[in-house]
């Protein structure tokens, strides 16, 4: 199952993120390594959610999204998340796409906000989509 792999990066790249939270308000700002090596581990994270819910959009033939913010709204309609958590997911992915397109332009205090704000999105995620999983094979709705 793809989702399970997509699950293991998702959470591989939480535990980058929860590490990377110790880094210093200075060397974030003053080290672009420091920078990257975040904005990777963000990049992969938000990816491997997005990833996620567009196979789970798929296996279970739900309607096809438009973008990125869109797959979490399928999986909040067809209550798979809560409505809080796909307006957070929706952002993320739209940050998402700020990390991979405009990355020389990127709001620095917005993105070191986002690292200590925001990785509980992933992990309310992460936690609502094993529920989900386990209660499908349980035979639940």
């Amino acid at each position: 199952m793809r989702i399970l792999h997509h699950m293991r990066e998702l959470q591989d790249a939480m535990g980058d993120w929860e590490r990377y939270q110790s880094i210093s308000r200075e060397q974030f700002f003053s080290d672009r390594d420091t920078r990257n090596m975040v904005f990777h581990a963000m990049l992969v994270g938000i990816q491997s959610a997005i990833d996620i819910a567009t196979d789970l959009i798929a296996e279970e033939r739900l309607r096809k999204p438009a973008s990125y913010r869109e797959t979490f709204e399928i999986l909040g309609e067809n209550g798979i998340l809560p409505e809080p958590l796909t307006r957070d997911l929706s952002a993320l992915a739209g940050f998402r796409n700020v990390l991979v397109h405009i990355y020389w332009d990127l709001d620095l205090e917005q993105v070191y906000a986002i690292l200590h704000q925001d990785l509980g999105a992933l992990t309310a995620f992460r936690d609502a989509i094993l529920e989900h999983l386990h209660d499908r094979s349980s035979g639940n709705p």
